[in-house]
């Protein structure tokens, strides 16, 4: 792979002398979902397929981009000077908001690149592609300038501030951290409202994770993501007025259940509801692993997904389908959306001996019932960004 990299950045770019190869993994968050803009807590892990890329540095301020991904684009050229998101940038906005992103935060990026990525996460997904496309670039300017104080928990930070900032898309920390922070056979316990994490194993002796992917594609900027985030917010605010508290995260279900009253709106409701009521999901889920009870960590999941199909409402009938169609299947601990819903993937725990005919026959149903096919990935749970 990393020949085959570097022989087409010399095709592209007329020499590959002085490049090196990099990778940023892809994440999958097990359970914990729209938990991370609500203070509450999330389980992803880092995967190991993600995004490749070759990275070479210039002596002027010309930034030049190519993805194997897209190569109907061709090279698509920039500036580290005056950088702003553009619609023709296509997919080079995330790159290109992490440059802006370590200069604003006052790091010296005065000199362009010559950056070509491959990725092996399907586009869309809800793998976080783009995530990962953020934290790998931010993982090579730190390699290019020698920073070696920012750490990856900041290069974690600098990607969700490009994304927030320069991308205009309004999402927690989760997907950069995973990403930045990933560690073999362990998912991240993290609490989002403070930072504060640890790693737990993820022993699947006899199981393995089964990825879905509906390939509806979702664009998060345009979806109804910040719709939700806002509905949270005024929850919050809300029960604020007769609570003493910062996030819904800090609510047991009970505190909840006692004053939901103070929201004036039944769908607001059924949104904090989920909120809560999926990050004691979450901590009680870490909780069964820790014991060994893989079947309560199922019947978790499958109880996300229900949440965020009822109350929360960003599932859609292609995430429904596969998860509904997962559930009857011989095998299967549990099944859920993960990511941010709308399209995007499922995350199934599934026996090992079951996956073949389990990824036949989800397929079969699916295609039926929605009219074309899904992909399925077998995925490991792999390290952070590395330099190979």
């Amino acid at each position: 792979m990393k020949q085959k990299l570097l022989d087409k950045f010399a095709e592209v770019f007329g020499s590959a002398e002085g490049a090196k190869v990099y990778f940023a993994p892809g994440r999958v968050n097990l359970i914990g979902e729209h938990t991370d803009y609500n203070g509450g807590h999330v389980f992803p892990c880092a995967l190991t397929i993600g995004t490749y890329g070759v990275a070479k540095k210039r002596e002027d301020k010309v930034l030049r981009f190519y993805s194997m991904n897209f190569e109907e684009l061709g090279v698509l050229e920039s500036s580290v000077s005056g950088l702003r998101p553009e619609p023709e940038a296509d997919w080079t906005n995330y790159p290109k908001g992490v440059i802006w992103a370590f200069q604003e935060k006052g790091n010296m990026t005065d000199c362009g690149m010559d950056l070509l990525l491959y990725g092996n996460i399907p586009n869309g997904s809800g793998l976080s592609s783009s995530a990962s496309v953020e934290v790998l670039t931010g993982y090579i300017l730190r390699d290019f300038y020698g920073l070696d104080e920012i750490s990856n928990q900041d290069l974690a930070l600098i990607g969700q501030y490009s994304e927030n900032k320069f991308n205009g898309v309004n999402c927690g920390i989760m997907d950069q951290f995973a990403i930045a922070m990933g560690r073999k056979d362990y998912a991240i316990f993290l609490d989002t409202a403070d930072l504060s994490y640890t790693y737990a194993p993820v022993t699947l002796k006899d199981a393995k994770l089964v990825i879905g992917c509906t390939n509806k594609k979702r664009g998060l900027g345009d979806s109804k993501y910040n719709e939700r985030r806002s509905e949270c917010e005024t929850a919050l605010a809300e029960l604020q007025k007769v609570l003493d508290i910062k996030s819904l995260g800090e609510l047991t279900e009970e505190q909840f259940e006692q004053n939901k009253h103070a929201i004036k709106d039944e769908v607001r409701i059924r949104r904090a509801r989920h909120a809560v009521y999926e990050n004691q999901r979450t901590i009680k889920a870490v909780e069964a692993l820790k014991h060994n009870d893989i079947e309560e960590f199922g019947r978790l999941m499958n109880d996300s997904h229900t949440s965020l199909s009822k109350d929360y409402e960003v599932t859609g009938i292609e995430l429904d389908s596969m998860v509904e169609a997962a559930w009857k299947q011989k095998g299967v601990i549990g099944a859920r959306m993960t990511g941010a819903g709308f399209g995007g993937c499922t995350v199934s725990l599934v026996k090992t001996e079951y996956v073949e005919d389990f990824i036949s026959e989800v397929g079969r149903e699916y295609e039926e019932k929605i009219g074309y096919s899904a992909d399925f990935y077998v995925v490991d749970i792999g390290d952070g960004p590395v330099t190979l």
